[in-house]
């Protein structure tokens, strides 16, 4: 008789710890609860068990109170899982006091979220940002990881006598902070030479911005023509990408799905992911898409006006999006769910509704800051011709024996970028057609 064994990996299974400290708590705590499952499952983990407990304020060296912690020994015990999950930021020392008496590991919300994004991560630079923010978690916790290792290294190659292999890791891992940072400011360093070879002709450029599963890339596939992934999932983009867009005018502009916000993001891994946020900030409009589907718009809503503040970013022309339109059944809903948001239009990203007025405001917006433009392209400019008709509106071509003369009307930063570029060899003209010289 044969017998087969699976290959497949056993899922870890969790125990999620949802604590609400009254008073300090923006979103009710079921919804943060739930927020938590979500964010576990996208990690692949079972999840056997849910608790939810308030206090008045955290303790000190548990986080949650001694009773508490001997409810998730049994749990653990009757359950047999592998991992806690606190949908908190625990300390240091509140994370090693909790292994040693839980005798599994315990993870909280921050370290989760990493665990996240190193899933996610396809890039170099997405890669090394969570690399870099992960370490820089890792380097205050490091004695929980260690505190087993008594023994001491000495010899050849070591600081001294006696050292420690927590102080060698400690060393060895703020090394490589220190060359994470250097690589990621090398990257970032790389790509602002491009955009400004870019800006000599630069396109507009759209940033979608929003709460995490808000539906920004179903809209960014649908805009562009693009197959981004696209899953339920929180998290399910973290590398941006960038695409052009064909607006209703002809024109073209550039569009960009970015890493989706969540709720009290920690600071430090807004400051790791800065570098990809910079889509958002360059941006010269940002679509501010809100899953109106929920019942947690406008909590959504602060949660990314939050991020950008951190960003800097909060005085940038914004356009809200009310998204997921044909989960939202009736037209009193709807126009309830709008309410709060009275200059913002509402889209079914995945149906295509909506999306024909969405694009009229990008255009409508764009001839705010065109400017008209005449001119005669010699025959060895005629690339010129082809960014003209890409990024403005043309109203009329003649071929002369100077060369090729268009009117149109384009973005005010390339008309100048354009006359700098041909200063020297082309002349403008008023309306005066080379054929009638």
């Amino acid at each position: 008789m044969t017998t087969t064994q699976s290959t497949k990996e056993k899922r870890e299974r969790a125990v999620l710890v949802t604590v609400e400290m009254r008073g300090h708590e923006s979103w009710p705590i079921e919804d943060r609860a739930l927020e938590l499952k979500r964010l576990t499952e996208s990690c692949g983990v079972d999840i056997v068990e849910t608790e939810i407990c308030r206090r008045k304020a955290p303790n000190a060296g548990l986080f949650i109170g001694k009773g508490k912690v001997q409810e998730l020994v049994e749990i653990i015990e009757e359950t047999g899982a592998d991992v806690v999950i606190f949908n908190n930021d625990l300390s240091p020392s509140q994370q090693k006091n909790l292994e040693e008496i839980l005798t599994i590991r315990v993870i909280d919300r921050t370290q989760l979220i990493l665990d996240i994004f190193a899933r996610r991560a396809t890039s170099n630079e997405g890669k090394v940002q969570v690399e870099l923010a992960q370490l820089v978690y890792l380097l205050p916790r490091l004695s929980r990881m260690w505190e087993h290792l008594s023994r001491q290294y000495a010899g050849v190659g070591m600081k001294g006598p006696g050292e420690k292999q927590l102080e060698i890791d400690r060393r060895r891992i703020s090394h490589r902070i220190t060359s994470l940072k250097r690589e990621l400011k090398e990257i970032t360093n790389h790509r602002n030479l491009q955009r400004t070879q870019r800006e000599k002709f630069s396109m507009l450029t759209i940033a979608l911005i929003g709460y995490t599963n808000s539906g920004k890339s179903t809209l960014f596939n649908a805009f562009t023509d693009s197959s981004v992934k696209v899953k339920d999932q929180l998290f399910s983009t973290l590398d941006p990408t960038v695409r052009k867009m064909l607006l209703p005018n002809n024109q073209v502009v550039l569009l960009s799905d970015t890493v989706g916000f969540l709720h009290e993001l920690p600071h430090h891994l807004v400051e790791s992911f800065k570098a990809t946020l910079e889509e958002v900030v360059n941006a010269d409009i940002l679509f501010h898409i809100i899953d109106m589907s929920g019942h947690l718009a406008s909590e959504q809503n602060a949660a990314v006006q939050e991020v950008l503040n951190d960003l800097g970013v909060q005085d940038k022309p914004v356009f809200t999006v009310l998204n997921k339109a044909d989960k939202v059944p009736g037209d009193l809903e709807r126009y309830s769910i709008k309410r709060p948001f009275p200059e913002a239009v509402v889209i079914s990203a995945l149906k295509g509704e909506g999306l024909a007025e969405l694009k009229d405001l990008i255009v409508d917006f764009v001839q705010k800051d065109m400017e008209d433009i005449e001119i005669i392209l010699p025959h060895k400019h005629y690339k010129v011709a082809k960014e003209i008709r890409e990024k403005g509106n043309v109203e009329k071509e003649e071929y002369g024996d100077e060369g090729l003369f268009i009117k149109a009307m384009v973005p005010t930063k390339v008309k100048y970028a354009i006359l700098k570029k041909l200063r020297s060899n082309v002349g403008t003209k008023k309306r005066q057609s080379p054929r009638n010289k």
